[in-house]
């Protein structure tokens, strides 16, 4: 892999650095990369990189400095004043002011030779963090936004042991997922910032817990309105433009959030093949109901389907993506957006996690709510076509998370859960595909076991981790797509995985907020007033399954132009006969060609980390 791929050619990045003399060399390199940089009380480099002068507010009160950045509304009198509780306490202060605060943002403090890094929740703003111990590191430990980055300035080697994992399909179980393929390079969970100390080390500590769910749905409802649409406003105040999709109800929620600001708003919608897509008919009442969008419709012919250019991608990503698979459909719209003059595009990714919620939360409503648990799993059951049997089994299994995952580990190479299994237990049961070497399935199943000891769930019981564990792996590709976007000088927002929205989400009774009888019942009776009533009851939802398809049969020589000379092979992780066996059958969009996307994913990654793309900075929004 280049030594130096990410930091050369990047358009957005940033590294934090300790308050130490023995940070010097890293700090030198970082800064011969860089554009921006502030300093510690110190003199001393603390915050280098690049990054967008309109996304970072600093505040500053005696030994104590706080920088923000990302999407926020934070200004730089907030910023002073928190920089004045830390100074008047200790860093700690920042829990409560933080907790206040709207938007997707880093929060970045240095005070008395203690460094403060904070992510968000979920996967959307991470912290990534090195190993003291690494060669090139200095003795120190330093953080970053990207784990490439990170890689790259300590000289970091690749895992492969975590490339095997990757491999799996329905994705990496927690606490594994979304974790660095590079040795000595760490993530830091969501919910947690990572203290650096005057000699360099790290250390993690908890800030954020989901809350209790006590509200009514009609009162949770009055909240998350505030909660997203103050969100929204945080993105789009002070602009001219912004684009947004305008399909499912999710994206129509965000989009006529933000027609109510002074920003032109300029929405899209793919138009899908399936006849049932039903998008562009729900998003034409949507822009006629309020009148104020500028909307476009994407013909369906215009947007690329599954697989198409996998064979070619250069994106430069930290970690493998199954989006890679679905890159140039994605991308499409955003490169209309970039083209149509717009720096920010809005999306609705994290309604589903958020809004539809998680059948598994009838574990707890089964000791609390027996009456309404009874009606929600007949309902659930009817409505999935599960087996009551295999229902009440999973109801009735009080195995611990960590059981589950042994069980996982164990049963790597066994066949899939059936198509109808119930969505009750800790989380679909991933495995290893078929054309993973013995090797890949046995450093997969050593990784697993080596974390059984401290595995706990991502959430209190079966319900809440599935919904936190799905808004980690789900943000984490939205976060994937900005990567992919930066480039074209697009920032891709979304608002759902903001840790406010999220807050306000999760404290809203499960039994009112997720059921089998109602289509997100949260949005619908959030956004009374902001949404049209000629679409704010909407009930469908649209799937792509026609264009996995047809992306398979169009695209399979891409697929198999993969298989020549693969990375994966090399690394002795893949049959690369047995992969192209399977590359060369019709194969189900419901239930075997997805099983491709994790090794898809893995060797275009591999690719795009052996070369350098040209990347130009764009116009800013002035310059346009």
């Amino acid at each position: 892999m280049e030594d130096s791929l990410s930091l050369q050619t990047l358009p957005a990045w940033f590294t934090v650095l300790p308050d130490t003399d023995a940070a010097a060399p890293v700090a030198a390199k970082a800064l011969s990369h860089a554009d921006q940089s502030l300093r510690h009380r110190s003199g001393r480099p603390w915050l280098v990189g690049r990054w967008a002068p309109s996304g970072l507010t600093v505040g500053e009160c005696g030994g104590t400095r706080i920088a923000v950045l990302g999407e926020h509304s934070v200004t730089a009198e907030a910023a002073r004043r928190a920089a004045e509780a830390a100074e008047s306490t200790s860093l700690s202060a920042l829990d409560r002011l933080s907790a206040t605060w709207s938007g997707s943002l880093h929060l970045v403090a240095s005070s008395g030779g203690r460094v403060r890094v904070q992510g968000g929740v979920v996967g959307m703003r991470r912290v990534f963090f090195t190993d003291a111990t690494l060669p090139a590191s200095g003795g120190v430990s330093l953080a970053a936004d990207r784990a490439d980055v990170l890689a790259e300035l300590v000289g970091a080697e690749l895992d492969e042991r975590r490339l095997a994992l990757e491999l799996l399909t329905l994705g990496v179980p927690h606490p594994l997922a979304g974790a660095p393929m590079w040795k000595g390079v760490h993530a830091q969970p969501g919910g947690h910032y990572l203290t650096l100390d005057s000699d360099g080390r790290a250390a993690g500590t908890r800030w954020w817990s989901p809350p209790d769910p006590h509200l009514p749905l009609a009162e949770g409802a009055v909240r998350f309105r505030e909660a997203l649409t103050t969100a929204v406003a945080a993105r789009t105040r002070g602009r001219e433009l912004v684009t947004a999709d305008l399909g499912g109800l999710d994206s129509t929620a965000v989009c006529c959030a933000a027609a109510r600001g002074d920003a032109k708003v300029a929405a899209y919608t793919a138009a899908i093949h399936d006849e049932l897509g039903d998008d562009v008919y729900w998003a034409r009442r949507t822009t006629r109901a309020l009148g104020t969008i500028e909307h476009h419709v994407v013909p369906a012919p215009d947007l690329a389907m599954t697989f198409d250019g996998i064979d070619t991608l250069d994106d430069l990503l930290d970690t493998p993506s199954i989006l890679t698979v679905d890159r140039n459909r994605r991308m499409h719209i955003i490169a209309l957006a970039a083209a149509r003059g717009s720096s920010l595009h809005l999306t609705g990714l994290g309604g589903d996690e958020l809004l539809a919620g998680a059948p598994a939360r009838l574990h707890a409503l089964m000791r609390t709510h027996p009456l309404t648990a009874l009606r929600d799993m007949r309902g659930y059951s009817a409505k999935y076509q599960w087996s009551r049997r295999r229902v009440l089994r999973q109801l009735l299994d009080r195995r611990s998370y960590r059981a589950w995952l042994g069980r996982v580990a164990r049963d790597l190479n066994a066949p899939p859960a059936p198509a109808d299994e119930p969505l009750l237990d800790w989380s679909a049961p991933p495995r290893m595909p078929a054309w993973a070497t013995p090797a890949a399935v046995e450093a997969a199943r050593e990784l697993l076991r080596a974390h059984l000891p401290g595995a706990e769930p991502r959430g209190r019981g079966h319900g809440e981790h599935r919904e936190m564990a799905a808004m980690d792996g789900i943000s984490q590709w939205t976060r994937h797509i900005g990567q992919m976007a930066a480039p074209l000088g697009v920032t891709v927002a979304a608002p759902y995985y903001d840790d406010r929205v999220i807050e306000a989400a999760l404290a809203i009774r499960p039994q009112e907020r997720i059921t089998p009888w109602r289509y997100k019942p949260l949005i619908v009776e959030a956004m009374r007033g902001i949404v049209p009533e000629a679409s704010r009851t909407r009930g469908t939802k649209a799937n792509a399954t026609f264009e996995e398809e047809v992306g398979l049969r169009r695209h399979r020589a891409r697929l198999l132009a993969l298989c020549e000379e693969s990375r994966l092979a090399r690394l002795g992780l893949v049959d690369v006969g047995a992969l192209r066996e399977w590359c060369r059958r019709a194969l189900s969009a419901e239930t075997e060609s997805y099983l491709l996307h994790p090794t898809v994913a893995c060797e275009v990654w591999l690719r795009s980390r052996e070369t350098t793309p040209s990347w130009t900075r764009p116009p800013t929004e002035r310059e346009r």
